[in-house]
């Protein structure tokens, strides 16, 4: 994909940081917390993997929450919230309105369903080599951490410490 030069330049002169801490992911059935989203969502293009996990364990719910909202028929399997830490060496903190309105992100970008400028900008990040983004919940006041897992360095942390099942199955 080709990024537009003012939006690369934007994501250039905002200083990448190391980040360290536990985050927090909700995911259904047995899926596994390490499982990558490579078929687009918010903040990455279709091809460009991505682990989305939450800075608070009420944002985590509150994303799934959310999602289960725009299903016709409530799902009835297993969720899982998981607690990982997690080490990167290059993330970019997003999460200023100001700076997500420099780079075209406002908030019907946010909250919408055209997601196409939120993913122009993290697949922009990633071509640009940032292991993770920084980022506000559109679903409540707390933030995300994106990861990009094929730009993580080898000594980058992502171990699973804790798991709590917040809903059993109710099926048969």
């Amino acid at each position: 994909m080709v990024y537009p030069p003012e939006l690369l330049d934007h994501l250039q002169a905002t200083k990448a940081e190391p980040w360290k801490g536990v985050v927090y992911r909700h995911m259904f059935a047995s899926y596994s917390a390490t499982l990558e989203n490579t078929r687009g969502a918010r903040w990455n293009p279709k091809g460009v993997a991505a682990i989305y996990t939450s800075l608070e364990r009420e944002t985590a719910s509150a994303e799934a929450n959310y999602r289960l909202s725009l299903e016709p028929l409530r799902p009835r399997a297993r969720r899982t919230i998981y607690s990982i830490r997690v080490t990167l060496h290059q993330v970019l903190d997003l999460r200023s309105m100001k700076l997500l309105q420099q780079i075209g992100i406002d908030d019907s970008c946010l909250g919408g369903v055209d997601l196409s400028a939120c993913q122009q900008v993290g697949g922009a990040a990633a071509w640009l080599d940032h292991d993770g983004l920084l980022v506000p919940s559109a679903r409540g006041p707390g933030g995300n951490l994106v990861i990009f897992p094929a730009k993580r360095r080898p000594d980058a942390v992502f171990d699973v410490i804790a798991s709590e099942i917040v809903e059993e199955s109710t099926l048969p």
